[in-house]
């Protein structure tokens, strides 16, 4: 069928719009009628509504007459089209343009559809106006008809415009989709005249793929109803319908999990870095890269780093991804238990942070298999896992709530009915306080000595901070002093705890309970405090009494908000002040590790070196570990260091002694303390002058290392300054010193100047220092090397050669202490009075019987 002419169709358009003016001003004139000021005649009315009648008839024939052509050419765009895509498939060309094709004929056919439908609604608008003399009211819903329908034909209108728009600019962005689903991995394949296209079945709420092969006929009779399985029907409607825009279509491209690695430089060996779920096309766009220097501005108090920090960024700055997309990063906890939970936090360019609730902890992605945090994100940007406080909210209504916390059973709150004038959101976090914390801020200070227990410290945050109009009944575990306990009362205690915990404890159950429990063990002497934090101060209320409802679990009353609080038990009388200093410290404490310095190098070559922070509960095996892998000391670990989550420690060299990390040398190297993260940096270590130390047989440095802390670093990177200036005005809060041994070089002598061969008495001497090498023990040889005159920098330097051998080690430093004596020295009498002082005398014995005929049968040098 040819095209209509453009007079054709210009002739149309300008009978519609008259029709379309007429009707208007009719409706008009009706309108002023009704709304006048003078009375109504239904016959007057009736006069103005009839010629609408005429109207609509004529309407009806000029849409119909127009979307028969428009029908007409869209069937005609469709032939040509498959014929194009018929040409496609025989060029040397990407799939995208003619996936792109199969986009267009799908949406032509759903036009088409639609312009059908448009007709079917245009012929019940004939209908009803055959009966509109009879009806005043059948014909205003005519005519809302007929306005909805031709407006529901200008969106269909602009769409097609719209698509031809893209077609002319041959957009990139719109030219993408992939043949893939989650189901079937099978790629599209243009050999194949059966290519599917992508539709969505809409059935209970879920989305569906179904097929749909380019040579069906795409009407209206193509889209049937499909019996489930209970009997009921259900529509397929295609994804492209006109209600979406084509870009949706880019959405259920079929989406993948793509591995993303970085060569780590140091080992030259791939690093796994996360896993993305997109289309093929998205993620051969997106780069992936480690920010692990801004870990310190990632963490906050009571949060710990257990992943890489991850940066995802788009390669193309229009690429248009269809979001939501899949992350799945790579983590390590070592430690997680009902207080903690594993967040994604997502860092942006402000270091403003927010997180992301894991959809899953463990994944399987090929050949990894272990904790992987996924989360389906809309922005791309910085990510990092973190081990964090659970986080548990309540609503409490007008009537009031009880509650008890999911991570510790024994933490409970009563709101009363009342108690807030409407619903208010309240938020929980309970950090839990070891023992081993307060004994150890004890055993540092003697002024924290009354202090026997305390309960977990709470944080409590509100939305808008409401006033109390009737008091919250809290309760909470805090350990009586067990220096107090008889044993006697040990197994009623435990029974009262395990009964008041196997139900839902109430307000009066916890006192009926308290009532009937003998409090045998308790010391009227013993004092409980409760400590508040208001406006960013801890204070003590002590206004409020805080009662032992039972065995370890006591109770109060408040009447305003807190931020957090905490229980203190007591021995005896406390200062206020010693009582709050007692609180930040061990606020401090909570977030802070005890970490040593490690520095060893390799036992076949001491110029590479490791330096690690190691927390002080995984240093006895980490030590091993160092020493299977190739690395001892000396130096030995350094003194036990405090530092908090994301402080960075700085070291340099100085001395003899510089180092490089592969891209710099003679620098300050930092490592960044993460207490569930190994921080190591591999060195080089070198000799600064050849030709220095020469009275030693080694060279000699030190490794001096500062603390820079989490606040420093962020106020450095905010401020755009250098963290060396604290480094300058600072002491080192630990050195090492480092030593390398001297190379001799072999020097070609003459043979006239060559050095003579041992003689007897040298050989037997080497005898005889070998045989006491022998029959030495280690604490033997510890003796044995306090009395003889020998550095312990020498005595380092042999450990460092032979680090694994005693004997070669005994020998080594006899020989040394041997060579350094004058010739003129009776020797054999010198060793065993050495020996006498280390307490081995049954050597003497027997080097007398053994070795001293041997040595008077010698010559004397």
């Amino acid at each position: 069928m040819d095209l209509p002419s453009s007079y054709q169709t210009n002739a149309k358009d300008d009978d519609l719009t008259v029709i379309l003016a007429q009707i208007k001003q009719y409706n008009d004139n009706v309108k002023d009628v009704l709304e006048g000021p003078h009375p109504k005649n239904n016959q007057d009315i009736k006069e103005l509504m009839c010629p609408l009648v005429p109207l609509i008839c004529d309407l009806r024939k000029t849409l119909c007459a127009k979307l028969s052509g428009t029908t007409e050419t869209l069937k005609t765009m469709l032939h040509i089209l498959k014929g194009l895509q018929e040409k496609f498939k025989d060029l040397n060309t990407t799939n995208d343009y003619i996936n792109f094709l199969i986009m267009v004929n799908q949406i032509l056919g759903d036009t088409e559809r639609n312009l059908k439908r448009s007709e079917e609604h245009l012929e019940n608008i004939d209908i009803q106006s055959k009966h509109l003399a009879n009806d005043d009211h059948k014909t205003e819903a005519a005519v809302e008809i007929a306005h909805e329908e031709s407006a529901e034909l200008k969106v269909n209108t602009s769409q097609e415009e719209e698509l031809a728009t893209n077609i002319q600019r041959d957009e990139p962005d719109n030219s993408i989709i992939s043949q893939h689903n989650d189901n079937n991995d099978e790629t599209y394949d243009p050999e194949n005249m059966g290519q599917n296209i992508v539709t969505v079945t809409e059935k209970e709420g879920q989305l569906q793929h179904v097929n749909m092969t380019c040579d069906q006929e795409i009407n209206p009779q193509a889209i049937q109803r499909e019996e489930n399985v209970n009997g009921q029907s259900d529509s397929k409607i295609s994804i492209n319908r006109t209600s979406k825009s084509a870009d949706y279509l880019l959405d259920f491209g079929a989406s993948t999990y793509e591995e993303f690695t970085l060569e780590d430089e140091e080992f030259g060996e791939e690093r796994l870095v996360c896993f993305i779920k997109a289309p093929p096309s998205i993620y051969k766009k997106l780069q992936c890269r480690f920010m692990d220097d801004i870990s310190s501005l990632v963490v906050s108090d009571s949060e710990e780093l257990v992943s890489n920090v991850v940066n995802i960024a788009s390669l193309d700055d229009h690429l248009k991804i269809p979001f939501p997309i899949s992350i799945s990063i790579p983590f390590n906890s070592h430690y997680r238990g009902s207080y903690k939970d594993v967040m994604v936090k997502v860092t942006d360019e402000n270091i403003q942070s927010s997180y992301l609730t894991p959809i899953s902890l463990e994944g399987h992605h090929g050949e990894y298999k272990g904790s992987f945090a996924e989360v389906k994100v809309y922005k791309l940007g910085t990510f990092s896992v973190v081990s964090c406080l659970k986080k548990e909210n309540f609503t409490v209504l007008k009537k009031g709530l009880s509650l008890k916390l999911s991570v510790d059973s024994r933490i409970f709150l009563n709101y009363p009915p009342g108690c807030f004038s409407s619903s208010v959101i309240v938020q929980f976090k309970v950090q839990p306080i070891d023992t081993s914390l307060i004994s150890l801020l004890k055993a540092k200070h003697d002024i924290y000595h009354p202090v026997v227990s305390s309960s977990p410290v709470i944080e409590v945050k509100q939305p808008s901070v409401q006033a109390f109009h009737k008091s919250v009944t809290v309760f909470l575990p805090c350990p009586p002093n067990p220096e107090k306990k008889k044993a006697g009362d040990d197994a009623e205690n435990k029974r009262a705890a395990s009964a008041a915990a196997s139900k839902t404890t109430g307000t009066r159950q916890i006192r009926a309970v308290s009532a009937s429990v003998r409090k045998h063990g308790d010391n009227p002497s013993e004092l409980l405090k409760l400590l508040a934090l208001k406006e960013d101060q801890w204070i003590v209320l002590d206004d409020i009494v805080v009662k032992n409802v039972q065995n370890g679990i006591v109770s109060f009353e408040v009447t305003e908000h807190m931020q957090r609080f905490i229980v203190v038990r007591l021995s005896s009388a406390m200062d206020n002040t010693h009582l709050i200093s007692f609180i930040q410290s061990l606020e401090y404490a909570i977030y802070s590790s005890v970490v040593h310095v490690v520095l060893y190098r390799k036992i076949d070559n001491y110029n590479q070196a490791i330096v690690e922070l190691v927390p002080s509960k995984e240093l006895h095996w980490e030590i091993p570990a160092l020493s299977e892998a190739g690395y001892t000391g000396p130096p030995e670990p350094s003194e036990p260091i405090e530092l908090q989550e994301g402080d960075q420690i700085h070291f340099r060299f100085c001395g003899n002694i510089t180092a490089s990390d592969g891209q710099e040398s003679g620098n300050t190297f930092k490592l960044t303390f993460h207490s569930q993260r190994m921080q190591k940096k591999y060195l080089d270590l070198s000799v600064v002058d050849e030709f220095g130390n020469y009275s030693s047989p080694h060279y000699k440095g030190t490794a001096a290392f500062y603390i820079i802390s989490k606040e420093e670093v962020s106020g450095s990177y905010k401020s755009g300054l250098s963290t060396e200036n604290y480094i300058q005005q600072r002491s080192p809060v630990c050195k090492l010193s480092v030593m390398l041994p001297k190379v001799e070089k072999n020097i070609n002598r003459p043979s006239s100047t060559k050095p003579l061969t041992l003689g007897p008495r040298d050989m037997l001497w080497d005898s005889v220092l070998k045989w006491v090498a022998q029959e030495l023990s280690e604490e033997d040889a510890s003796e044995l090397l306090l009395s003889l005159p020998i550095h312990r920098s020498t005595i380092q330097l042999v450990r460092l050669k032979s680090p694994h051998n005693l004997t070669n080690q005994i020998y080594e430093l006899l020989s040394l202490w041997k060579k350094r004596l004058p010739t003129s020295t009776d020797k054999f009498i010198l060793l065993a009075r050495h020996l006498h002082k280390s307490g081995r005398s049954d050597l003497v014995e027997q080097m007398k019987v053994k070795w001293e005929p041997n040595m008077r049968g010698v010559t004397t040098l």
